[in-house]
């Protein structure tokens, strides 16, 4: 397969202080990398897409240490995360779920020991469209307060040819988090659910 070919990056983070309540001690940190590139498979129909994934593998991880470095640079921050993909209209959407290994596997190699899966979303769309990535705790997918998503998008992607690969990651819960729940620092971490 051909290795993936990159028109751009975008690297965002934002800094959340309250929403609408006290200021917390420390503000939510929410970033998303994106990744737009030409789709190979577009414009047709191809029965085996599959070893496109082991090529996507190092973009992964690429991206997950930007976002990392992004958000201040020590994975041990790190407290929730996604990932998800949207394709352009001479594509399918399959070929968004070419992202989930490679996506979902670099975010836990770079954070070292997640344990949760990573959520996901898919769509085909035009430029312009958004995408909302689902958020979870990294290490523990019943942790309610972690239970997030990030609104992703570019103004000019993806072109018909194209596929915009996203990953997102936090630094903790939501502002103002009180729905109860399994909380953060009661997770066991061994299931990646609980």
């Amino acid at each position: 397969m051909p290795e993936p070919k990159v028109r751009k990056f975008l690297t965002m983070v934002e800094d959340i202080h309250h929403e609408g309540g006290p200021s917390a001690e420390k503000p939510l940190k929410r970033g998303a990398v994106l990744a737009v590139i030409e789709n190979p498979f577009a414009g047709a129909y191809h029965p085996e897409i599959e070893g496109f994934m082991k090529d996507l593998e190092p973009l992964g991880l690429l991206m997950a240490k930007r976002l990392i470095d992004a958000l201040g640079g020590d994975p041990a921050v790190i407290e929730g995360y996604g990932k998800g993909a949207i394709v352009g209209q001479a594509g399918e959407l399959e070929h968004g779920a070419l992202w989930h290994v490679p996506g979902g596997y670099a975010m836990r190699e770079a954070l070292g020991n997640a344990k949760a899966i990573v959520p996901s979303t898919k769509k085909v769309g035009a430029a312009g469209v958004r995408l909302d990535v689902p958020v979870t705790h990294v290490n523990a997918s019943y942790v309610r307060s972690h239970f997030d998503a990030v609104e992703v998008g570019l103004s000019d992607a993806p072109r018909s040819g194209e596929i915009v690969l996203a990953l997102v990651m936090t630094t903790g819960a939501r502002i103002h988090a009180r729905v109860g729940g399994l909380r953060a620092e009661d997770v066991k971490g061994e299931d990646g659910l609980r």
